[in-house]
């Protein structure tokens, strides 16, 4: 739970006779996460894919082409078998697909090119000038563009060049005649026109009208389209007709690929191979049970180590090793390959049982969960997966943020939605990090349920806790939003500063741990760690101490003494050991107490451990600090949706004091108290009071729903922060290696 599961480095030797089959076996079991040989060993090589193999991938890269051309999804075949003349049957595929395809990017060139010829005639249309009008003068030049038209017969009159012009308009066309002096140049309205803003448009070459000349373009393009409409329509009969086939050719051929391609990660010499990977420790047995069936006794199969947990770089072997003459060789053959790596030299292989940890690389992490936090995972792996050395904290993410976020939100109705936004999400997508946020909006949303029946509130209304729980109401009382109850606010605060408390020593707590099992000793940890618990808990336990309560929040001491609550809680006792006389406090006596001292003794075992951090000795308070979000939030959260319901309801103030909204449920009406605001249900008369209770039904279900996204940003996002930043950063760093098993999952294809 809190560690993944165990690896073991295996290794498989064998002549290359067998290789092939043993890649199959292996392939076919799909549990090995090969390693990559770097080529270190003296008279080993990488070896070469396995003859095919690149026949094999153009057969792929033409099917995946095919898939493409007819935008495959994986989602449209179903399992089966390929016929033994699969490749003839794709090369007529492939044949047909193409000539389709290049015969539509044909009759799509030839669309866009109608297209543009429409878009060029369309501006004379405007004109209503024949087109065979507007060229093939002598005498005169002709030009048609858009531009302004004052300005236009502005400069062209002012131009030397032309002794007479005349101008037709149509919309934002203009068309320009113009007779030219004899000493002109060959463009005299080219000349004319420039520095005005004008875009000219080419006549088209032709004597029908523009109308008649863009009726036929328009059907010529209805021709072209139709064309186009054929051809995706065959294409698509091929793709219903062959998707299945194409899918489970495209999968046994990327298994081909696999296989070929295995020996590239293998250690080789002419005559041998040698594979190594990691497995899950309970899978040795029947990678080598497989194995055995598959080549006999061709192979050796050997479980070099079993990764251990307790080290930082480096694994080890377990103690079934320990003590024989495989150990003492690893740790020969350790020695021998660090001297090799410090003089640059390749490390030299063993062979005949040495059974050395020969392609040295770190264990891959399968994270082991119960069922329940699975859906956490994702949320630890967003920040980065954990190595396999390091503890994983899912579980404590499964235990904590769903708590966070349902005390942030505390409501049932609202719990409700995110109990069925997220079951929708975890039964209707296949994708596994839909159904992993899926699963957390359901926990979350139990949680949420959970606090919303303790506060008795539903959609912010607050008579279910009446409803429950009779007249004294929901157990936890009330949120503090009103100044009658601002006693309940400072209680939710302390509390969200105790979830901080226990939080951050759960963090410190793992990281003692991890610096025990990786090295340090118990000193270590005791110095690194325990001087922050030592400084957390100190600090925290002087807040509530009376010591210098003159300067601290009346609230920390009463809010727990008939506050909010009655539970007889004033704060902690002074426990001071001893009184620093005034001539040497210079400030008056002062009390050395407990927490004093342990914040002491923290300080001095950090400034042992390391000095450096020192300049983080705030940390412990801005941290437990951070923590006060939580309370913001559900502060915030209840804020909103009391404005909702008060626009809606309206509301009245009784003469004891309290201030219901007014609603049949809640028993109270503009009779029974002040009226505070009308509410939108409540203003108006006849067909006034009808538009705003339409309203209000608007305003109440857009301003919940509203609520319930904003709750999902801002507790979601604050409970993920205290994760991430607050809690993970106490003992986690990540960086660990996926699990990627050398094999495929048939979806399509069956073997």
């Amino acid at each position: 739970m809190l560690r993944p599961e165990r690896m073991s480095k295996i290794s498989v030797t064998g002549s290359r006779g067998v290789m092939s089959p043993v890649i199959e076996t292996v392939h076919e079991l799909n549990l090995v996460h090969l390693s990559d040989y770097d080529g270190s060993w003296e008279g080993f090589d990488n070896g070469t894919p396995i003859e095919g193999a690149d026949d094999v991938s153009e057969k792929l890269v033409t099917v995946r082409a095919l898939e493409n051309t007819l935008d495959l999804s994986a989602d449209e075949a179903e399992p089966g078998t390929l016929e033994e003349n699969w490749e003839t049957r794709v090369e007529e595929i492939r044949t047909r697909v193409n000539e389709l395809d290049d015969e539509r990017s044909d009759i799509r060139e030839s669309l866009r090119q109608v297209e543009e010829r429409i878009d060029r005639v369309a501006p004379f249309a405007e004109l209503g000038i024949d087109l065979d009008l507007l060229s093939g003068y002598d005498s005169v030049d002709v030009v048609v563009g858009e531009g302004p038209h004052a300005q236009i017969e502005e400069v062209v009159a002012a131009s030397d060049e032309i002794r007479a012009f005349e101008t037709f308009t149509g919309g934002d066309i203009v068309a320009v005649v113009a007779a030219s002096t004899d000493d002109a140049g060959s463009s005299p309205i080219d000349d004319a026109l420039v520095g005005v803003e004008f875009t000219r448009h080419e006549v088209p070459e032709t004597d029908q009208t523009p109308s008649s000349y863009v009726d036929e373009l328009e059907e010529r393009k209805r021709e072209l389209e139709y064309e186009i409409d054929d051809i995706d329509a065959e294409l698509e009969q091929i793709k219903a007709n062959e998707a299945s086939f194409l899918l489970r050719v495209e999968e046994e051929l990327s298994i081909e690929v696999q296989q070929a391609e295995a020996p590239l990660q293998f250690a080789t010499t002419d005559r041998a191979f040698i594979a190594e990977g990691w497995i899950p420790s309970d899978e040795y047995e029947r990678l080598a049970a497989s194995l055995r069936d598959a080549v006999g006794e061709s192979v050796e199969i050997e479980e070099l180590e079993r990764a251990s947990y307790d080290r930082h770089g480096k694994t080890h072997t377990e103690e079934l090793q320990e003590g024989t003459q495989t150990a003492k060789d690893d740790e020969e053959s350790d020695d021998e390959n660090a001297a090799a790596a410090d003089n640059e030299q390749p490390q030299k292989a063993m062979t005949d049982g040495g059974s050395a940890v020969t392609m040295s690389d770190q264990p891959p992490t399968i994270q082991k969960n119960p069922s329940a936090a699975k859906p956490f995972e994702s949320l630890v792996q967003a920040v980065n997966r954990p190595k396999y050395n390091e503890l994983d904290p899912t579980i404590f993410m499964f235990l904590t943020f769903p708590l966070f976020f349902g005390f942030m939100i505390s409501d049932v109705g609202y719990g409700l939605l995110y109990v069925l936004t997220g079951f929708y999400m975890y039964q209707s997508f296949d994708s596994p990090g839909i159904t992993s946020l899926g699963g957390v909006a359901m926990w979350c949303g139990a949680f949420t349920i959970f606090f919303g029946i303790l506060f008795g509130e539903f959609f912010g209304l607050h008579e279910l806790g009446y409803m429950l729980f009779g007249d004294g109401g929901a157990p936890m009382g009330d949120k503090g939003l009103a100044p009658a109850t601002i006693d309940f606010a400072f209680a939710w605060l302390i509390i969200s500063l105790l979830f901080g408390i226990i939080h951050l020593n759960i963090g410190y707590i793992l990281d003692f741990v991890e610096n025990i099992q990786h090295g340090h000793g118990l000193w270590g940890a005791i110095t690194h760690s325990g001087s922050w618990i030592l400084m957390l808990n100190g600090l925290w336990i002087w807040v509530f101490t009376p010591q210098a309560s003159d300067v601290k929040p009346e609230f920390l001491f009463t809010t727990f003494d008939g506050g909010a609550f009655d539970l007889g809680f004033s704060g902690f006792p002074l426990m001071d050991i001893f009184t620093v006389p005034s001539d040497i406090a210079y400030v008056g006596g002062f009390e050395v107490t407990i927490p004093f001292l342990l914040v002491i003794a923290g300080l001095v075992l950090l400034a042992i451990g390391d000095p450096v951090e020192l300049a983080e000795f705030a940390i412990p308070f801005a941290h437990g600090v951070s923590y006060a979000r939580i309370a913001a939030v559900l502060l915030a959260k209840g804020g909103m949706a009391f404005v909702v319901n008060l626009l809606v309801f309206g509301g009245v103030e009784t003469d004891a004091g309290e201030r219901p909204f007014m609603a049949p449920w809640t028993g109270y009406g503009p009779e029974d108290g002040q009226v505070m605001f009308d509410g939108l249900f409540y203003m108006g008369d006849g067909a006034v009071a009808i538009g705003f209770f339409i309203l209000g039904v608007l305003v109440l279900i857009v301003g919940h729903i509203v609520v319930l996204l904003l709750g999902i940003t801002s507790a979601g996002l604050q409970g993920i922060r205290l994760e991430y930043v607050e809690f993970f950063g106490k003992f986690y760093e990540g960086g660990g290696k996926n699990y990627e098993p050398f094999g495929h999952d048939r979806n399509h294809s069956e073997d």
